[in-house]
């Protein structure tokens, strides 16, 4: 049965996720609480971070829940390295594209303020999964192994 792993959640990978997930629900409440459907670069951003928040989410409860250990066959470090390298490259395309967006002559004022809020966020929150990206390259590369000696040596 799935064991809760408290540990993970003082691992800089578990501070992260949490970081990320708590951030991207900021992006995409911040964008669907205004008219985006008005505006198709807001569409791009809403996709964005409501994808990477779920996946987020995915992966941080498949890690608390030490379910990755379970399926030792598949290279969890490749996988979130792999993952937060996407992650990293979409959210700055969406950073970039809710910044310039934002149009401070709005008729609506809370949609302007919502607005560049979401893109101080979106930025935020690329950074989080660069650092991620950062982290995960190092467990992925661990200490002079790859990533199927390790995958080997942890469960045997």
């Amino acid at each position: 049965p799935p064991v809760l792993d408290g540990s993970f959640l003082l691992s800089p990978l578990g501070g992260l996720m949490c970081a990320q997930a708590v951030l991207g629900l900021l992006v995409w409440s911040l964008i669907a609480a205004t008219t985006y459907h008005l505006h198709a670069a807001y569409g791009w951003v809403m996709f964005v971070s409501l994808f990477f928040w779920i996946l987020t989410l995915l992966f941080f409860v498949t890690y608390l829940l030490q379910l990755h250990q379970k399926f030792y066959m598949i290279p969890w470090p490749l996988v979130l390295m792999i993952y937060n390298v996407v992650a990293t490259v979409l959210y700055i395309t969406a950073f970039v594209t809710c910044a310039a967006a934002v149009q401070p002559t709005s008729w609506r004022q809370w949609d302007y303020n919502r607005r560049a809020a979401a893109s101080f966020f979106a930025c935020v929150t690329m950074i989080t999964y660069a650092v991620s990206t950062f982290f995960s390259f190092r467990a992925w590369k661990g200490l002079g192994s790859n990533a199927a000696t390790s995958q080997v040596s942890d469960h045997a």
